[in-house]
């Protein structure tokens, strides 16, 4: 699943679950190492194990940042899942 981001330095999140399991995610721009070791760090998380520690980290003085804007994708995966 592709997420647009808004607020923050990156631009976009692409993402895989299965099994509610995190499979991979990868960020378009944003801190290439930082967000390499996010992505690491959740693969092979449960969805909503990753939405609880991720969601309402800010950056700086932004109401938001990549890992909060992971959260929100991974929401709204769950959301959109939910309806199928």
């Amino acid at each position: 699943m592709q997420y647009v981001t808004s607020g923050t330095c990156s631009k976009m999140i692409d993402f895989e679950v299965e099994d509610n399991i995190i499979k991979s995610v990868a960020f378009t721009g944003g801190c290439n190492g930082n967000l390499k070791g996010i992505s690491a760090l959740v693969a092979g998380m449960s969805v909503d194990d990753a939405i609880s520690k991720l969601k309402g980290i800010q950056c700086g003085f932004k109401s938001t940042s990549c890992p909060d804007q992971l959260a929100r994708a991974l929401e709204q995966y769950k959301a959109e899942t939910a309806k199928s």
